[in-house]
């Protein structure tokens, strides 16, 4: 828009019908008449409209100078037509003020691509001396991610140095370490709006309920940042209050949010609910078995994650609790597992991610040796026009090992080698290395006189 404005301002210049309405006129002309005429000449109305855009080409070229891509430069000034109105000037003191605080273009082109209200000098200016004193006084090397959440978040909110610098000590003094600190600022940067108090606050209260010490609460914060953030809306407490009624003293659920700190992720209500759908389970004993091995609180959190999983790919609630109830043999596959199975099957297969609510199999099933050789087999009779109905997921998954080799392997040779199973060259392993019969075959003992003794007359009785 803002290109297609300036060409249709030179054409106007051009077009006869907007020139100096007495062409007889020169600009040299010193005809004191004829210069009032001129004076008096108004301008057309696209380039009153346009006096706003008179910085394009300073700007433009001030983004070039410090490595904005060109390409992408027509959309982005399209989208930010305020920074047209700016000084360029300062725009440049802004610039050298990212620059500083982390010489890195590729830094410099997200930070202004993520939040244009950076290259305002007004916003920025304040982080002239405190984006230095902020490394200083943190002693620690923030990463280019963590650096652009918190100027985003100042920005955004009008944040000034004192309270962020203030945030980030109190965590420092808690003995947080820098790595910690990077990844909190990285995936959780609205700590920097809390204040020291209340951050301290936090910090206690979770040491306190589980009696870790620092180091133990540093690795759970590593891991799980957003503890220091849903605390004073009261849901911690009511979380753990939730675990007590559940039978799970203070020692059992120490232990497992140290060794998975996302238990803390837990909504209030939703590990009695994983329980529930465990207790009903209708599944091999075997099954069950495997689910609880480590415990129930254990248990209710891998179907947690399993939940979680199926949700991010578009099930409701009700219908990933479904899946798993109906197929329980999922929450003994790895969430990355499920997640490879789901990918494939929209990404891949190009099935809808609903049809796990019929056919929940699919993910309780190998994919190695079970999903992938069947698909590829279906893929090739599809390929060469051998399949008369299309084959929907049902058909894939249900039929036994035997009947799908059956249907769709054995009239075509050259899906042995796909499919595997039942293939007429496979080779058949036995269940025990080579020379293990031996070991199996009785010990023949010498038999001595009163042996054989004992044998005559054994017979000599029958007879």
């Amino acid at each position: 828009m803002i290109i297609r404005s300036i060409r249709s301002l030179l054409t106007s210049f051009s077009n006869p019908a907007t020139r100096i309405p007495n062409p007889s006129l020169r600009y040299f002309c010193t005809n004191t008449k004829a210069v009032k005429r001129i004076s008096q000449v108004q301008y057309p109305l696209q380039f009153q409209e346009n006096l706003p855009q008179r910085n394009l080409v300073a700007v433009s070229s001030l983004l070039k100078k410090y490595g904005f891509p060109a390409l992408e430069l027509p959309d982005f000034l399209e989208k930010n037509r305020r920074l047209l109105n700016l000084d360029p000037a300062k725009i440049e003191k802004s610039i050298k003020i990212l620059s500083s605080l982390k010489p890195s273009q590729e830094f410099l082109v997200s930070m202004i691509n993520s939040c244009p209200r950076v290259l305002e000098y007004d916003a920025i200016m304040k982080w002239e001396e405190g984006i230095q004193g902020l490394e200083e006084g943190s002693k620690s090397n923030l990463s280019s991610l963590a650096i652009r959440n918190i100027l985003e978040v100042s920005v955004k909110f009008e944040l000034n140095y004192d309270c962020v610098l203030g945030s980030l000590k109190c965590l420092k003094d808690l003995g947080i370490t820098n790595i910690t600190l990077n990844k909190v600022l990285e995936t959780c940067p609205m700590v920097t709006t809390m204040s020291a108090i209340k951050i301290h606050d936090s910090v206690e209260f979770v040491v306190n309920a589980f009696g870790i010490g620092k180091v133990e609460f540093d690795h759970i914060l590593r891991v799980y940042p957003g503890i220091l953030a849903f605390v004073f809306q009261n849901k911690f407490k009511r979380l753990l209050d939730e675990f007590k009624v559940l039978g799970f003293n203070t020692a059992v659920v120490k232990k497992q949010v140290l060794r998975y700190p996302r238990i803390l992720e837990f909504e209030v209500g939703e590990l009695s609910r994983c329980l529930e759908l465990l207790k009903s389970l209708k599944c091999r004993e075997i099954i069950k078995k495997d689910i609880f091995h480590e415990g129930d609180f254990k248990a209710g959190y891998e179907v947690k994650l399993r939940v979680d999983c199926l949700r991010n790919h578009g099930l409701t609630l009700r219908d990933a609790y479904s899946v798993l109830w109906k197929e329980p043999r999922v929450i003994l596959y790895h969430v990355d597992d499920v997640e490879r199975k789901i990918r494939f099957l929209v990404d891949v297969m190009k099935v809808d991610i609903q049809c796990l609510v019929e056919i929940p199999e699919y993910l309780g099933v190998n994919f190695e040796k079970y999903i992938l050789p069947r698909f590829k087999v279906i893929d090739h009779l599809r390929s060469i026009g051998g399949l008369g109905d299309e084959v929907r997921l049902r058909d894939l998954i249900k039929p036994s090992r035997l009947k799908f080799y059956n249907l769709y392997v054995k009239p075509y040779p050259e899906c042995e080698a796909m499919y595997g199973r039942f293939a007429r060259n496979a080779e058949v392993r036995s269940q025990h290395p080579v020379g293990m019969w031996k070991l199996f075959r009785p010990q023949n003992n010498p038999k001595s006189k009163k042996d054989i003794m004992n044998i005559k007359s054994y017979m000599d009785s029958l007879a």
